[in-house]
């Protein structure tokens, strides 16, 4: 979500409390699998290698890494899985777009179908909210790890396009075209990041009122905790009161 927003502040509250309960290593599994399908040379296989660096930044041991490329490459016998993304929109007309990685997209749509409508919400058809995104490389890293003043040298080098301040992070953004090399630049200057993602952000954010806020809270929570969903993005600004900050 954009740096913009104040949901930004509590999102990464909330992944450190996701780390903790294993959501966030799975997240980073999947993405190593289904990048492994492409070749499980991380050389060669740039989305690969970030799935790599993205893992051992949350110090994912090696073992757990080796079995999830072999996985993806056909070496290890598992379930098959897939992308998908859903499009919708929050109570109080937020926009959502929920990148999923499934073994079942038939019980994957019906799952996400229910926790829309069950929070007021509403799922709709591929491109429904898409236009109100662009897809950006977007890297966080913690205040204390880099100075603004470090990263502001680092993007011009490495060739970000912005720095921005993210409540208890910096967040990078830059073209897709540079997400591998920002990070690989990132790992070369010994700057760690707590998350790294092609990610869709928002051109504008929409206020939800405090008549909706709660739904949308609650459907952005059980979707986040929702075993397939791998990213959430979304257009929605709160008021502090109504995040209970």
């Amino acid at each position: 979500m954009s740096g913009h927003s104040k949901w930004a502040t509590i999102k990464h509250k909330k992944a450190a409390t996701d780390a903790k309960r294993g959501k966030l290593f799975t997240t980073v599994i999947k993405e190593i699998t289904i990048a492994a399908r492409s070749g499980g040379d991380p050389d060669s296989n740039a989305r690969l290698r970030t799935a790599i660096i993205a893992a051992k930044a949350v110090s994912m041991p090696s073992d757990n890494i080796t079995r999830a490329i072999k996985r993806g490459t056909g070496e290890l016998e598992g379930a098959q899985i897939e992308e998908v993304m859903f499009e919708g929109y929050g109570p109080g007309g937020a926009a959502v777009m929920v990148a999923c990685v499934t073994d079942n997209r038939n019980r994957t749509v019906a799952e996400m179908r229910h926790a829309f409508s069950k929070q007021g919400g509403n799922l709709g058809e591929v491109g429904s909210v898409a236009w109100m995104f662009d897809r950006k490389s977007q890297v966080f890293i913690e205040k204390e790890k880099a100075t603004e003043e470090q990263l502001m040298d680092f993007a011009l080098e490495a060739g970000a396009d912005d720095v921005k301040d993210s409540g208890d992070n910096w967040e990078l953004v830059s073209s897709p075209d540079v997400h591998h090399g920002i990070l690989d630049a990132l790992q070369k200057a010994g700057i760690p990041f707590t998350e790294a993602s092609i990610a869709m952000i928002p051109q504008n954010l929409m206020k939800v009122d405090s008549k909706h806020a709660a739904g949308m809270l609650r459907l952005i929570d059980v979707l986040e905790d929702h075993d397939d969903v791998q990213h959430l993005y979304t257009n929605a600004d709160f008021d502090e009161a109504d995040l209970g900050e």
